[in-house]
């Protein structure tokens, strides 16, 4: 279990940068190059790069071969682990937002009988 906890510290870890949310959403739409992935970013190829690496480190990516090229691959399977774990409390954000439906209700039928 404890494994599991670290993989899931370093996947919102990698998560709470907006480059590598960022870096992440470009992914989706298929692998690119380090160079490619530089072109948007104001950054550095280095900087990119240790983005890379949090983001390898976290599974969200992965780097192949192919010839010279190394291009960078989304891992999409953690990231549906870290929706599961949010799902989780889904229930408790329901439930919240049943009460406060029903308060607000409350509160207006108190108005209305002013």
């Amino acid at each position: 279990m404890q494994a599991a906890t670290q993989q899931m510290d370093r996947v919102f870890g990698a998560l709470a940068d907006p480059t590598r949310r960022a870096i992440l959403a470009r992914l989706a739409d298929g692998e690119a190059t380090v160079n490619e992935l530089v072109a948007p970013f104001a950054l550095s190829q280095p900087t990119i790069s240790k983005h890379l690496k949090v983001l390898e480190g976290a599974g969200l990516v992965s780097r192949g071969r192919n010839a010279q090229f190394r291009p960078v691959r989304l891992n999409a399977k953690p990231l549906a682990e870290a929706a599961r774990w949010i799902g989780d409390y889904r229930r408790f954000w329901d439930e919240s937002l049943d009460q406060l439906e029903a308060y607000v209700k409350e509160l207006q039928a108190k108005g209305e009988a002013s």
